[in-house]
């Protein structure tokens, strides 16, 4: 056997195809609308920014326990701190829980417009992504449980699921969670959960409860508008989080991010604030753009995912350049199998109502030119 010439990275890394995030740039455009990353148009809490503004003293290392910022979290949902770990958003919290249960061999399972973490993280760990098909863009409990082995560790669920917006109700998400072998972890991403207007829909707080394979994470990059502080948390049985405490830095989460994220938590009103008026829009882009004849999966978080006819001029990368050239920068998401869908996020008033009037003289200019 012949030695490597250079150091080698170990199997299943090079086979990572890099995450690449929703563009921010329109060249040649002065004022640019970006609606390809999910980001809140309301920005982050006033007081979040207060607690900012009075932060001194950064020669010191942040609190390695995010004790305040714990206490913060389970004062507002009625958890117990102690089975709360926070990280530097949900993404390393996902890689975290992946590295902790899933090595070479082993299968993690996720659905087949799931994340793109999902599978990096697998393959980071060693491990083999496994893909269960969906059913009209929303997890199928069945088609998962079909695909559960002896080898499956993980299985991630997205609820609601990006980029698709669709959720399962929870009594669907206990039936996976009755149907999967008690060695299995079920972890329950639940980024956009608090935008959900749904009577069957449920975070998966009681399942996690009651459960000693469940765990869920949490983001303050969405509704909180911490996006670029990198702060999310999870919440598990005892014996998850101590495992996860072993393997993450000792201070993975920054001092801003600590005092930033005990503002946003408490400021209950910001974030009904930001409910409101994602309730107001995403019903206004979603009728006007079916309107315009065009197909708009239905979503329950802060964005829609807008398909596109396969026809010459009224195709989704022709849609994207056309709006991209207006200002109006929306997510490409063929990474996700969906090449013929735009995922845009729900904006201020004026970038929705942009949005609406671009799409109109497109499709009128493909029209025209057919």
């Amino acid at each position: 056997m012949s030695a490597a010439v250079r150091p080698q990275p170990r199997p299943g890394v090079l086979q990572i195809e890099a995450y690449v995030p929703g563009k921010s740039a329109a060249p040649g455009v002065s004022k640019v609308h970006k609606l390809s990353s999910n980001e809140t148009p309301l920005g982050p809490s006033p007081k979040a920014l207060a607690a900012l503004r009075a932060l001194d003293h950064f020669e010191h290392y942040p609190d390695g326990a995010a004790s305040k910022l714990r206490a913060a979290i389970a004062a507002r949902y009625g958890l117990d701190p102690e089975r709360i770990v926070c990280g530097a958003g949900s993404d390393e919290l996902l890689a975290l829980v992946t590295h902790a249960y899933i090595g070479p061999g082993d299968e993690g399972l996720f659905t087949q417009h799931g994340f793109l973490v999902y599978r990096i993280a697998i393959l980071a760990a060693g491990g083999t992504p496994v893909v269960a098909e969906e059913r009209d863009y929303r997890a199928d409990v069945d088609s998962i449980l079909a695909k559960v082995t002896d080898r499956t560790k993980v299985v991630f669920l997205a609820n609601p699921n990006n980029p698709t917006g669709t959720y399962l109700p929870f009594d669907e998400v206990k039936r996976l969670h009755a149907g999967l072998p008690p060695h299995v972890l079920l972890v329950l991403d639940a980024a956009y959960a608090e935008y959900v207007r749904r009577n069957d829909y449920a975070s998966g707080l009681e399942l996690v409860a009651t459960s000693e394979n469940v765990v869920m994470t949490r983001t303050f990059s969405k509704i909180h508008g911490l996006a670029s502080l990198r702060l999310g948390w999870m919440v598990g049985p005892a014996h998850v989080i101590d495992a996860i405490n072993r393997i993450r830095g000792p201070f993975n989460v920054n001092g801003p991010a600590l005092a930033a994220g005990i503002a946003a938590i408490e400021d209950e009103a910001h974030v009904a604030a930001s409910i409101s008026h994602n309730d107001t829009w995403l019903a206004f882009l979603t009728r006007e753009i079916e309107a315009l004849g065009l197909t708009v999966t239905p979503s329950v978080g802060n964005f829609l995912l807008v398909h596109f006819p396969n026809e010459p001029g009224r195709t989704a990368r022709e849609a994207d350049a056309f709006l991209t050239s207006r200002g109006l920068v929306l997510r490409r998401v063929d990474a996700y199998g969906i090449p013929g869908a735009l995922r845009l996020t729900v904006g201020t008033e004026e970038a929705n109502r942009l949005v609406v009037s671009a799409l109109r003289e497109f499709l009128k200019g493909a029209k025209s030119h057919a």
